[in-house]
């Protein structure tokens, strides 16, 4: 980041706003992330964020946070706001009219909102209404906060995580008939693991890991919502009595014998004529579903990196591990190192796809 001596003044807040609005992260999906803040004369009488999905929006939380001596000073202050003010009905009322209501006299905006109900609608609202409008400051950070909204509605298709562990040879752990699972990340790195799908929409697994692993898929080692799990079973032979069917998270099963939904569980159709990846792409734009984290296996996951159709991949490698008779861990592609950290005795590395995270903007 910027130091802050080299920051402009409307820079310097829209950190701010950035700041607070990734404290919605997990919650607003699959509304986008928004921080807001209310300056007058270089001082923050109000902010506010986006908490939860069906309330309140960062504006009316901002505003509603100013105390009652300040109230006064609403009209003649700077709003902030790291995306366009909505424009339209949807769980709640038009922020742009709240903004105009108020009769706030300016509003500095990190970016515009792709989502087509919006996508300049409120700027346009807000100028007409007579509020002097400045756009696009910090706007890629402002973009990246909510890469996987922009993915979205941009690209129509979910954002696409990759994650796997691996040993120091870069092998995955194969496990005999029968044998007991072992973990190759250390407890550490689980609860790590477990946060990251607390972030996101859903998580996906293939067959043979569901078998081997018998994973549940949620968030019980970290305070959070449950992805939607989802795993492929192409001809419908997983038994279930393994965790990803206890009814603890919504499931599905991508098959090629049928389409029903039934105790918590969607059992949605693809062909097998027809790129998997790709079908599994399409159905989660079609569900709604903006995130999606891609587990395992190494066939599954390769089959992603392949068909060009990631966004980040989060690698943990066990550096004291070797494992001699392991699968082949994945090979990436178009990756770019973009962050790593050390825990213990895993190296945990985040790549990005350099060609379709241009593509987002």
């Amino acid at each position: 980041m910027t130091q802050n001596s080299q920051l402009t003044t409307h820079e310097k807040y829209m950190y701010r706003c950035i700041e607070l609005a990734s404290l919605g992260l997990g919650n607003v999906a699959p509304n986008p992330m928004v921080g807001a803040l209310l300056v007058y004369d270089d001082r923050i009488i109000g902010e506010g964020y986006h908490k939860k999905y069906g309330e309140a929006h960062a504006e009316p939380n901002c505003i509603a946070s100013v105390k009652e001596a300040d109230k006064q000073l609403i009209s003649q202050s700077t709003l902030y706001v790291s995306l366009e003010p909505c424009s339209h009905y949807g769980k709640t009322p038009p922020c742009a009219d709240l903004i105009i209501s108020h009769k706030i006299a300016k509003v500095v905006i990190g970016c515009r909102d792709p989502f087509p109900e919006v996508n300049g609608k409120g700027i346009e609202k807000l100028q007409t209404a007579g509020i002097d409008v400045v756009v696009g400051v910090l706007e890629k950070q402002c973009k990246e906060l909510n890469k996987r909204f922009f993915t979205f509605h941009m690209s129509h298709r979910p954002f696409i995580i990759l994650k796997w562990a691996q040993s120091i040879n870069n092998r995955i752990a194969a496990l005999p008939e029968g044998a007991a699972r072992s973990y190759i990340t250390n407890e550490f790195t689980n609860r790590l693991v477990h946060k990251w799908r607390s972030e996101e929409a859903a998580i996906l697994v293939g067959t043979s890991t569901a078998l081997a692993d018998d994973p549940e898929l949620t968030t019980r080692l970290w305070k959070g919502n449950n992805p939607t799990r989802m795993v492929v079973d192409m001809e419908l032979k997983l038994p279930s009595s393994l965790r990803i069917f206890n009814g603890k998270a919504k499931t599905i099963v991508f098959n090629t014998i049928k389409q029903e939904e039934s105790n918590n569980i969607l059992y949605y159709q693809v062909t097998g004529d027809v790129s998997l990846v790709h079908q599994i792409v399409n159905a989660l734009y079609q569900l709604n579903v903006q995130t999606v984290i891609v587990e395992g296996g190494a066939k599954l996951l390769q089959s992603f990196i392949d068909e060009g159709m990631w966004d980040e991949a989060r690698v943990i490698t066990n550096e004291e591990l070797i494992i001699d008779n392991g699968l082949n861990a994945p090979s990436l592609s178009n990756q770019k190192l973009c962050g790593s950290q050390e825990i213990f005795s895993d190296q945990v590395k985040i790549y990005e796809n350099y060609l379709t995270r241009s593509l987002a903007g």
